[in-house]
C-alpha cells in the first residue's frame, strides 16, 4: 500500500494550496480517507475526512476554509486550502481507513506546508 502525499510548500498567510494524496495497492472505493497534521512540538490531529460515500467532516478550526474532495476513478483524495494562517504550518499526512476492516488502516509520508506570516 502506497500514500502519496504532495503539494506542500511555503506560502504567505491569506493564500491557497492544494494538497494531493494518490493512493495504491487499496480498492480506493472501501476506504474513508484522512488529512492529519502534526506541528513542531503537537501532537498529530484531523484535520478532515471524507468517507467513502462521499460524507466530508471538518476540524473546527479549518471549517470554512478547507475542502477535502476524492476523485475515484484516480485514486486520490484532494485538500484545497485557502486563508491560510501562519497556525496552518505543519506536516499534512494523509490516511486511508478500511470502512469496515478496522485493521486496515494506512499512513502516507507527510507533505510540509509552511504559512509565512
Amino acid at each position: 500500500v502506497q500514500l502519496q502525499a504532495s503539494g506542500g510548500g511555503l506560502v504567505q498567510a491569506g493564500g491557497s494550496l492544494r494538497l494531493s494524496c494518490a493512493a495504491s495497492g487499496i480498492t480506493f472505493d472501501n476506504y474513508a480517507m484522512g488529512w492529519y497534521r502534526q506541528a513542531p512540538g503537537k501532537q498529530r490531529e484531523s484535520v478532515a475526512a471524507i468517507s467513502a460515500g462521499g460524507m466530508a467532516t471538518y476540524a473546527g478550526t479549518v471549517k470554512g476554509r478547507f475542502t477535502i474532495s476524492r476523485d475515484n476513478h484516480e485514486n486520490t483524495v484532494y485538500l484545497q486550502m485557502t486563508s491560510l494562517k501562519p497556525e496552518d504550518t505543519a506536516v499534512y499526512y494523509c490516511n486511508s481507513q478500511h470502512s469496515t476492516l478496522w485493521s486496515k488502516n494506512y499512513w502516507g509520508q507527510g507533505t510540509l506546508v509552511t504559512v509565512s506570516s
